[in-house]
């Protein structure tokens, strides 16, 4: 008798933290995710959120801006020290001080409330699905300590070298932490250098908005990669969009 095939693993829940000083909307957003299968543990404040988020870990983070405590601003900069696990973050107000603080501070994407749960769901799918991205450095190793990925899978502009199947960015032979969503930026351009990409096309190509995304997010993601890449990296054309420069 021939010994019997295991069935293949389902796939392992995305670890979830939700950090939202709100009593109603915590629970209500907990009891939510949770029924779209995802496993939630949940903080009222922001170093509680912290402590949390050092002691385990996470696929993802759902951090309200204004929060007692260390606000959400100051936790995700914490977050970026040592991760590049995606950020959502969740603001009360739609006016543009929340949205490039957030985003300034590594947040990945930012929804404004009231959001409905499917609203979320969408966005934190979206992310998820852009987060196989390379660790970042541990703490006290210098970038470049790690050997430059083999040939074949290169694409070499100038000193930017990106490995497509390592997932792995360096600049002048050193390693580059990216954030998933600075990463899938970053391949959006090097899949069409020199090329001229224009906002609404960045937001569906990477964000996976429509038409009315906020064009704010790639402002500021390509703000973040220019500091990590190098200023003169990416170009901007005034009225179109950005390009990759060969």
């Amino acid at each position: 008798m021939s010994p019997a095939i295991p069935a293949p693993a389902a796939p392992r829940p995305a670890r979830v933290l939700l950090v939202e000083d709100d009593d109603l909307m915590r629970r209500s957003f907990t009891v939510a995710l949770d029924r779209y299968g995802y496993r939630m543990q949940a903080a009222a404040d922001g170093l509680t959120g912290l402590e949390l988020f050092r002691d385990d870990t996470f696929d993802l983070l759902i951090l309200d801006v204004m929060l007692p405590g260390l606000d959400g601003i100051g936790l995700c900069r914490k977050v970026r020290e040592t991760s590049l696990v995606p950020v959502l973050m969740m603001s009360a107000r739609g006016d543009g001080l929340d949205v490039v603080a957030g985003l300034e501070a590594g947040a990945d994407d930012y929804v404004v409330k009231p959001v409905d749960s499917y609203v979320l769901v969408a966005r934190i799918r979206s992310l998820l699905r852009r987060a196989t991205y390379p660790p970042a450095p541990a703490p006290g190793q210098a970038a470049g300590d790690e050997p430059l990925p083999s040939e074949g899978e290169l694409l070499v502009l100038g000193d930017l070298t990106i490995d497509t199947g390592g997932l792995e960015v360096f600049v002048a032979g050193s390693q580059v932490a990216l954030t998933p969503t600075e990463l899938k930026l970053l391949l959006e351009f090097a899949a069409h250098p020199g090329i001229v990409l224009e906002r609404h096309t960045l937001l569906r190509n990477v964000w996976e908005y429509g038409w009315d995304g906020d064009s704010r997010v790639v402002d500021l993601c390509v703000q973040r990669l220019r500091r990590k890449l190098g200023r003169d990296r990416i170009e901007t054309v005034r009225g179109f969009g950005y390009k990759l420069r060969r």
